[in-house]
Parts: structure tokens; C-alpha cells; sequence
């Protein structure tokens, strides 16, 4: 599953233009540099796992003896 990722990224690549890639390439240095905010990223994680577990229903957990 990594190679195929690997492998859309790189031919998505080869079909950009140079402004394109220049616009990507500015977008990931832009990811890279900003400060990680971990309170918000807790907050949005314990959400996810709220609304997962809300979505659960008591029949698809598996039975533990």
C-alpha cells in the first residue's frame, strides 16, 4: 500500500507543470514550517474518536470471555 501511494505521488508529479510544482512544493515548505499546535490536534483526535465510537453499535465489538 506505501509503494502504491508512492507510486500516485511520483505520476501525478510527472503530468504537473513547473508552476504547478512550484505551488506544491511552496504548500509542503508552508506544512513543514508551522508550529504544531498538540492541543488542537488532541482535541480533534478525541473528537474522531468520539464520533468512531458513537458509530459503533454494541453488536460489531468483538465478545471477550
Amino acid at each position: 500500500m506505501k509503494n502504491t501511494s508512492k507510486l500516485a505521488i511520483l505520476q501525478s508529479l510527472d503530468v504537473m507543470d513547473p508552476v504547478q510544482m512550484e505551488n506544491v512544493l511552496t504548500y509542503i515548505r508552508g506544512l513543514l514550517q508551522e508550529p504544531v499546535n498538540y492541543r488542537n490536534l488532541k482535541k480533534e483526535a478525541m473528537k474522531e474518536i468520539r464520533q468512531a465510537l458513537e458509530n459503533t453499535k454494541p453488536t460489531d465489538l468483538p465478545l471477550v470471555a
